[in-house]
């Protein structure tokens, strides 16, 4: 978590760099972002060659003494790309004032087009010639910050979509549309599996269902360029350009075509596709009708038509189209508005048909403030043309509007485990137990590696603070039993997380076992809460009786203190945390079988939903959750989403006093 909230301190300066832009060119907003997210690409690719070379170099066949040279062929296979030397950052952050430049960063693209045939004609070129040579200068050293160099992940990637969010919101860019939150298609991902064969995204945007199949299709240890192909079509220049620069960043290639896919189906994928993934535009009203009456893509008719002869409402039109795309064996998953799932007249006709073919084959329901540039909620809508006789007349209903993480006050999103928590509940729906059993044996082996991680900061805190307390005149009672007590309790600690290692390791691996082990896990995960506590009540015993004290020199110690401290507590924290995780699973599936869980998800018959005037709103099937009084309410959870909602109003009063004062300059006030 500190981690996540460094980064987006690293975000706003970089973002607050680039965004100087408008006081120091002519360029718009939505002037200067491809030569920014030209940039961006640039440094994203060369932090992904920078991580790739080395274990590429260390397998390079050598003939006579001479190792062959780097090929982009090499890069491509480690979802990477090449970069000569004019086309890496580094070279780039060397230039001189008097070097040209926006001639270099023109010469570092042509280079990349030439390597990458897909790329032709993409990459920002002629843009950066009307930046001036020192504005240029200082934007590409903004993008060279130390502090990246200090995080890990994939922090470019991250970058980008922040980016490219901030445009959005700037208006610069179609509001939006090309950019899908990264947890919403991760989890369409996790869902379809898209491992394999043809992958189309008639809405492709920024190409960011692309990059996650692409992922999902690397931890299965294959190379997504040899057994997957990606099919895209984007009505805007802009965007296609973006897709494809996404792309390339990432070693791999796609098919996009300009298209509006309202009319057309520039792939003629009709009845092709393994696999169709698409964060549609919601709620378009002004679809020609006539245009589209004959569409083979639309099986189900057409849904309704206003006056002006235009279709009401866009959204059954893509559904329509997603699904027609499938091949026999074929599955989907999209972004739809809430509203679609319930909607009346035409649409809930059109809606009958589709789940009376079968291959309407789950629905979860999304919590607002997931999207960046709107607050409105969403559903994922998934098909599957080869769902299993047994499922044939049911649907999966999983509301998973309480399960999120606050990132900002105004944004949300799905955490690792979350995520895999949800996919859980797919894996027992297709009666994919073995993986289920596994997530769960995962998050107790977490548990236990982070008990084991504890030791050594937890002894390290002892240390510094015994240190601090050897340089006080006098320790107070308190102080002295309270610390006699803490290691004591660490020590009995210590020796319990030993023996469940033993446990552990003559532990059935079945969900019984694990259902056992979980008393020993729940045991560890509630002494690690005490001992965070006693660290903390320590530290502010000390503290005080350092300050109280006229010994001097001992801030620096103080400090050191501190940071032992801090990092114990994050670091018993997360024994527990993953205890929560598979405790959250073992809860609401104990037989690690699919079950009626009120609140979150149910297995719907065709019948009851036809009684419910064929709505697919997962909230209308699966209830509320149960009130209870809660006996592990998170008060360090609570009291972080306080903190991240005052840091958000404090944000947002400072860019309201900004906007104020820049009003009354304006009035001459």
């Amino acid at each position: 978590m500190a981690q996540l909230e460094n980064m987006e301190a690293i975000e706003k300066r970089l973002w607050g760099s680039a965004d100087n832009l408008r006081a120091n060119s002519n360029y718009a907003s939505n002037e200067y972002f491809m030569p920014v997210m030209g940039l961006i690409f640039l440094r994203h690719a060369y932090s992904r060659y920078l991580a790739v070379k080395p274990e590429i170099e260390a397998t390079l066949p050598s003939r006579g003494g001479v190792t062959r040279p780097l090929t982009k062929e090499d890069f491509s296979s480690k979802g990477s790309i090449f970069l000569q030397e004019k086309s890496q950052f580094d070279y780039l952050v060397n230039l001189t004032e008097a070097d040209d430049r926006a001639q270099a960063m023109i010469d570092a693209m042509v280079a990349i087009e030439n390597d990458y045939e897909t790329l032709k004609g993409i990459l920002p070129k002629s843009e950066y010639q009307e930046l001036d040579n020192d504005v240029l200068g200082n934007l590409i050293r903004t993008f060279n910050d130390p502090a990246l160099k200090k995080v890990t992940g994939d922090i470019f990637g991250r970058i980008y979509e922040y980016f490219l969010t901030q445009f959005a919101n700037q208006s610069a860019h179609d509001g939006g549309e090309f950019f899908t939150p990264v947890s919403l298609v991760q989890m369409i991902v996790n869902v379809i599996e898209p491992d394999h064969g043809a992958v189309i995204d008639p809405a492709c945007g920024s190409g960011g269902m692309f990059v996650q199949s692409a992922h999902f299709i690397e931890n299965m240890h294959q190379n997504p360029q040899d057994v997957a192909t990606f099919y895209g079509a984007e009505k805007n220049p802009t965007t296609i350009r973006l897709a494809k620069m996404n792309l390339a960043v990432h070693g791999l290639e796609g098919k996009i075509q300009k298209a509006i896919s309202y009319y057309e189906d520039p792939h003629n994928f009709l009845g092709k596709a393994d696999f169709v993934m698409a964060n549609p535009p919601f709620n378009v009203d002004d679809v020609d009708a006539e245009k589209i009456k004959n569409d083979p893509r639309l099986p189900f008719g057409l849904p309704g038509v206003n006056k002006k002869g235009a279709v009401s409402n866009g959204n059954y039109l893509w559904m329509s189209y997603f699904y027609s795309y499938l091949n026999d064996e074929g599955r989907a998953g999209f972004v739809m508005s809430s509203q679609a799932s319930s909607s009346g007249g035409q649409e809930a006709e059109v809606r009958r048909k589709m789940i009376e073919t079968g291959h309407v084959d789950a629905m979860v329901s999304i919590r607002s403030n997931f999207f960046y540039t709107r607050s409105v909620p969403c559903e994922l809508w998934f098909f599957n043309k080869a769902k299993p006789a047994k499922h044939q007349q049911k649907v999966l209903m999983l509301d998973a509007r309480n399960v999120y993480r606050k990132v900002t006050r105004k944004i949300y999103d799905f955490s690792p485990e979350q995520l895999a928590n949800l996919t859980a509940i797919i894996w027992l729906y297709r009666g994919e137990t073995d993986r289920f059993i596994g997530l769960v044996e995962q998050y107790f082996s977490q548990v236990l590696h982070e008990a084991t991680a504890s030791k050594a900061v937890m002894d390290s805190f002892l240390v510094e603070l015994q240190g601090v307390l050897d340089r006080l005149p006098q320790v107070d009672k308190d102080t002295s039993s309270a610390f006699n007590v803490l290691r004591q309790d660490i020590s009995a600690f210590e020796s319990n997380v030993d023996a469940e290692h033993m446990v552990w390791g003559q532990t059935s691996k079945n969900n019984s076992g694990l259902l056992n082990f979980a008393v020993k896990a729940e045991a560890l995960a509630e002494t690690s809460r005490d001992l965070l506590k006693q660290i903390d009540q320590l530290y502010k015993f000390a503290e005080k009786q350092i300050k109280d004290s006229d010994e001097k020199g001992l801030s620096k110690r103080t400090k050191s203190l501190d940071e032992a401290r801090k990092e114990a507590v994050e670091q018993l924290k997360l024994v527990r945390y993953f205890y929560k995780q598979a405790h959250w699973l073992q809860e609401h599936f104990p037989d690690a079988e699919l079950q009626d869980v009120p609140g979150l998800v149910k297995l719907v018959d065709t019948e009851e939903i036809a009684t419910n005037d064929w709505s697919l709103t997962p909230g209308r099937y699966v209830g509320v959750v149960p009130e209870e009084e809660d006996d592990d309410f998170d008060f360090e959870e609570t009291l972080r989403d306080i903190h991240i909602e005052l840091k958000g109003l404090n944000e947002d009063a400072f860019e309201l006093a900004a906007q104020i004062q820049k009003n009354f300059e304006g009035l001459g006030i």
